[in-house]
């Protein structure tokens, strides 16, 4: 295995959504993560703005690699934005992952989304759960809720 690459790579690999929206992973490992999209025609809402849905999509998209660097799968527990700037189609965004802290199975993860490498366009806090091992063979998510709450 590519000593580069983390359980995040292999989470992005399998990652259908993320990857048809043309997000590409830049860098993960060690709790931060970039990753990268082109705003298209397809992702301009009615005031020809970039959708917020997409900005979130790709914050997001890095939260979740940041968190996954360590290996164990983990999820997203919840996740707020605030919007700062507007992004136009062709604009390349770029968002930057950072962990804050992990304590048991949590994690807090901060989110800068810029235009390019200047200006900042969204910032997202995300709070992470890491998923307890399965011990009948299914993938970690799949069967009983119960065993993933506390």
């Amino acid at each position: 295995m590519d000593p580069q690459r983390t359980a995040a790579h292999e989470m992005f690999d399998a990652d259908v959504a993320s990857n048809r929206l043309g997000i590409e992973l830049v860098s993960a490992g060690d709790g931060v993560a970039v990753a990268r999209m082109r705003i298209t025609a397809d992702m301009v809402n009615g005031h020809r703005i970039a959708h917020g849905g997409f900005v979130f999509l790709l914050a997001d998209t890095a939260f979740a690699l940041a968190c996954n660097s360590h290996g164990p799968a983990t999820v997203a527990a919840s996740g707020e934005i605030t919007f700062v700037r507007p992004a136009r189609q062709g604009d390349l965004l770029v968002a930057r992952a950072v962990e804050r802290t992990r304590y048991g199975r949590s994690g807090i993860y901060d989110v800068t989304v810029t235009r390019g490498d200047a200006e900042v366009i969204a910032e997202f806090r995300g709070h992470s759960r890491a998923l307890r091992p399965t011990t009948d063979g299914s993938a970690p998510g799949e069967g009983s809720a119960e065993r993933d709450r506390s």
